[in-house]
């Protein structure tokens, strides 16, 4: 099994080099909302920010009918996990993608051969009705809403789609594994929860992820001024 490390706190880097391009989610959950995510939240979906990776562990569930979608989907790059486990050590990375999309990558680690031991990825992009897109690698994708949630960044399928370069053939709403719910949640002191769910409306839930994960970057310390004021 794959030991855990948390690097030593950071202070974060500047943002790089595609600002005109970014992903621009501030813009799509408006700026009240936005102003009420807590800053670290804030930094980690701004606009054009530093690659990073997440370091965690992760519960994992999958029904009987979740096993069948996640084994129909390895035909397109096998997108859904149909492990079932605690505790599971995982790395989140997330980086940019050149043009304006974000990356995020959920390695799952074991040392055994149950098959958890694996990688999802996916990209974060607008998509060409101008809302969010994520799309894996084997073509399948989805539309999604983002919102801000009790301090929480939410993310909710709205449709799922087959996309072949500019090609998007919409797949039937009970063809899917279910309504997506993506959940990033801060807890404060450098971690934060990532929370997955899909439930369909025949089914009910077919998959849930959660998982605890330590941020490598800190947020700038206020400035003392207690000394001064004893003065």
């Amino acid at each position: 099994m794959f030991a855990l490390f948390n690097p030593a706190p950071r202070p974060c880097d500047a943002a790089p080099a595609h600002p005109a391009t970014a992903l621009d989610l501030r813009a799509m959950v408006g700026a009240a909302a936005w102003a009420r995510l807590p800053a670290a939240v804030q930094r980690r979906f701004g606009t054009a920010h530093a690659d990073v990776a997440y370091e965690g562990q992760m519960d994992l569930r999958c029904s009987l009918v979740g096993h069948v979608y996640a084994a129909l989907t390895r035909a397109w790059g096998g997108p859904l996990t149909h492990i079932n486990t605690t505790a599971l050590p995982a790395t989140v990375r997330v980086s940019g993608n050149g043009c304006g999309g974000v990356v995020w990558e959920r390695c799952f680690h074991t040392s055994t051969d149950s098959g958890a031991g694996r990688t999802v990825r996916s990209t974060k992009e607008l998509g060409p009705d101008g809302r969010l897109l994520e799309r894996t690698d084997g073509g399948l994708a989805m539309s999604l809403d983002v919102l801000e949630e009790d301090g929480a960044l939410v993310f909710r399928s709205r449709r799922f789609w087959w996309v072949r370069g500019r090609l998007r053939i919409p797949v039937p709403a009970l063809l899917t594994p279910g309504t997506c719910r993506v959940a990033h949640t801060d807890l404060g002191g450098g971690q934060f929860r990532f929370t997955l769910s899909m439930v369909h409306p025949w089914w009910g839930e077919t998959f849930h992820q959660s998982g605890v994960f330590t941020d490598p970057c800190t947020e700038p310390a206020s400035p003392d001024y207690s000394s001064l004021n004893a003065l």
